[in-house]
C-alpha cells in the first residue's frame, strides 16, 4: 500500500507545476493612447497617453493644488482649469469625475 501513496503524491506535484500560467498582461483598451480635448489639456497636457495616465494626470493636479475637499475626501473641488471638464460643476465626487473625464477623450 506504501507504493500507491507514493504514486498519488507525484501526480499531485505534477498538477502544480502544470497550473502555473505566465503573469497577467494588461488590456490592450487600457493602453491605448487616446487625445484629451482642448478643456482637458491645459490640465494634464495635450499629448495623447492612456487612460490609465490620465487618472493619474489628473489626480496629480488634484493634490498638487489642493483640490480635494478637507472633510469629505471623495468631493474634488473644481478650480478655473477644471470647471470646463467637469461641465460647469464647482465640486464633484470622485466617481463621477472619471465619468466627466470620459467625456473629453477622443
Amino acid at each position: 500500500m506504501a507504493k500507491k501513496a507514493k504514486s498519488t503524491k507525484k501526480a499531485k506535484a505534477t498538477k502544480k507545476t502544470a497550473k502555473k500560467k505566465s503573469a497577467r498582461k494588461p488590456s490592450a483598451a487600457f493602453m491605448r493612447p487616446v487625445s484629451p480635448s482642448p478643456a482637458l489639456a491645459e490640465v494634464i497636457g495635450s499629448k495623447a497617453v492612456p487612460r490609465t495616465e490620465v487618472t493619474k494626470r489628473l489626480w496629480a493636479y488634484i493634490k498638487k493644488n489642493k483640490l480635494q475637499d478637507a472633510k469629505n475626501k471623495r468631493m474634488i473641488n473644481a478650480d478655473a482649469a477644471l470647471k470646463p471638464v467637469f461641465g460647469g460643476k464647482s465640486s464633484v465626487n470622485m466617481f463621477e469625475m472619471t465619468k466627466l473625464v470620459g467625456k473629453h477623450l477622443k
